[in-house]
């Protein structure tokens, strides 16, 4: 026979007589399933009741050293792991009196000795099964708890990933709209400096809108980094340089009474990242972290390799990553003031001193890295930001740098700008032909292309990346290509399009520039990309001349 919980009955009988042991032995050879355990040591029950899992204790009334059944049942009682367990006190006497001590007490059943076998093994057996079934339903209840509160942290995760989600497109959305009014406005102020004649009062003037595009297009960046649409450079790094590079900084940053300890291990594994923006996440931290410490402190920026078995928190799956930690002892964050950290435009620093977005940038660039964030902070305890970067087997690489700081300069070549808002066409066209460029302009992919069938011969096709009509800038790269294989072509475009990237990441052979662009930054894409078209054909350099500033 096959015996289940619910007739396992695990009986604990306390008598200072051994051969009361042997009586209830004989009349419980009926009962399935049963245990017994003798223990003459009044003083042991609660430790034995734990020990053998009771279901059911028997316990004598009358038993020397001062210790009856009165105080076993009260000790049982008491005990937090014993005190459901079902408790028959035995005893010779059929006394109203005494029967009514020990229920008082506790006692769950009484039994004048020495029960028939059937009365004994019918009461163990009800007993022990009300206990197993008492367990099991607490157990029940306290997995249908820790089930209600895991639904409900999972539906307060999901909430906020939805929340943040909708966030995300909205301002990326946002972004990308302002990064193209930016450069309307930019693209003119540029071009009108370019062309000169100005006088010293309206040079400063251009010059004070310029910089303020410039923080336009910064902030726009943060925003863009949060909707996770920014175009990420990556390749693959080690971060243990870049973080010895920001302990120099973060020294220069602090004042003298914040302590710097770095903690970075010296087998730390490599990360396919964007260095600059990783620099730029964690700058950002480093500046949170000064700004949390007024009076001093320590900064902490640890780094350390996280693998499978290694301990994490449980947002975190169970990868290999690379771990950076920037932590200090400021003055940390409440509850509510935590929940909502990552969004945008939320700070606790008064007007003027800051954005809002250096955390829901740090977020945004993090997940689409594929990485994950963990913040941790408690209210006069300080702050950790830790960032959790997909390890790399693969050797670092050195990054590229293009030449955005070169001079200003052109050429003779033909360029075709496809562009469907007019105004930042005509403000690219107007500098590209200041710089001496022959420019032909197309408001949209399919205008480009009737214009490459017609056999013009085009140097490079400089492109928005979305624009309507029914051929897609992708498609019109294809015609180059085609039609112009010594061609190079030029993305532009005010957020990370799908069209370009897979998650986020552009491909090695993708060519973007971002919108705003300044006039250097072009004009040096649009020569390097020249210059290596033409040393691929065996071509001389061609000469090219300074614009005008």
């Amino acid at each position: 026979m096959i015996e289940d919980d619910s007739t396992r009955c695990s009986v604990l009988l306390i008598d200072d007589e051994s051969f009361a042991q042997d009586i209830i032995a004989h009349g419980l050879k009926g009962c399935v399933g049963h245990q017994l355990v003798y223990e003459s040591d009044s003083s042991r029950a609660v430790e034995v009741a734990r020990q053998v899992d009771a279901t059911v204790v028997l316990v004598d009334l009358r038993m020397p050293g001062g210790v009856d059944g009165f105080d076993v049942i009260a000790s049982l009682r008491a005990h937090p792991d014993t005190h459901d367990i079902p408790v028959i006190l035995l005893s010779s006497e059929d006394d109203p009196d005494i029967k009514a001590k020990a229920f008082a007490i506790g006692a769950s059943d009484y039994m004048v000795k020495w029960p028939d076998p059937r009365e004994l093994v019918a009461r163990v057996r009800h007993h022990s099964g009300a206990c197993i079934a008492r367990r099991e339903r607490d157990q029940a209840f306290a997995s249908l708890r820790r089930s209600q509160e895991e639904l409900a942290a999972s539906q307060s995760a999901l909430q906020q990933a939805q929340k943040m989600e909708a966030i995300g497109q909205l301002t990326g959305g946002v972004a990308h709209d302002f990064n193209n009014v930016l450069q309307i406005i930019g693209g003119n102020l540029q071009l009108l400096r370019m062309v000169g004649g100005l006088s010293d009062a309206g040079r400063s003037r251009v010059e004070m809108a310029l910089a303020g595009v410039e923080r336009g297009a910064k902030l726009a960046s943060h925003l863009l980094a949060f909707a996770r649409r920014q175009p990420l450079q990556s390749i693959v790094i080690d971060p243990g340089h870049l973080l010895r590079e920001l302990d120099d900084m973060a020294r220069r940053l602090l004042d003298a009474n914040t302590f710097v300890r770095s903690e970075i291990a010296a087998d730390l594994g490599s990360t396919v990242i964007d260095p600059n923006q990783l620099n730029n996440v964690l700058l950002n931290l480093v500046i949170n972290a000064r700004d949390a410490m007024p009076g001093g402190g320590t900064l902490t920026i640890r780094a350390t390799n996280v693998g499978p078995g290694d301990a994490r928190p449980v947002e975190v799956a169970s990868d290999d990553f690379v771990m950076i930690e920037i932590a200090d002892t400021g003055k940390g964050m409440p509850p509510n003031v935590m929940a909502r950290a990552f969004e945008p435009f939320f700070t606790t620093k008064p007007t003027g001193q800051g954005t809002g977005l250096g955390l829901s940038m740090a977020y945004g660039f993090v997940k689409q890295s594929g990485g994950e964030i963990v913040l941790r902070s408690e209210a006069g305890k300080g702050t950790s930001v830790c960032i959790y970067l997909p390890r790399s087997s693969a050797a670092p690489q050195v990054a590229s740098e293009h030449p955005y700081h070169l001079p200003l300069a052109g050429g003779l070549e033909t360029i075709l700008v496809v562009e469907d808002e007019e105004d930042v066409r005509s403000s690219t066209c107007g500098i590209l032909s200041a710089l001496g460029y022959d420019v032909l302009e197309a408001g949209d992919a399919a205008q480009a292309a009737a214009i490459i069938e017609q056999g013009r011969h085009i140097d490079l096709v400089f492109t928005d990346v979305v624009m309507p009509g029914p051929l897609t800038s992708l498609q019109l790269g294809e015609i180059v290509r085609s039609k112009l294989p010594e061609c190079e072509v030029l993305y532009t475009s005010g957020y990370a399009e799908g069209v370009l990237t897979h998650e986020g990441k552009l491909d090695a052979s993708v060519h973007l520039l971002q919108k705003p662009y300044h006039p250097e930054a072009l004009s040096a894409r649009i020569r390097h990309l020249l210059r290596r078209a033409r040393r691929a054909a065996g071509k001389p350099s061609s000469a090219t001349h300074f614009g005008l500033m």
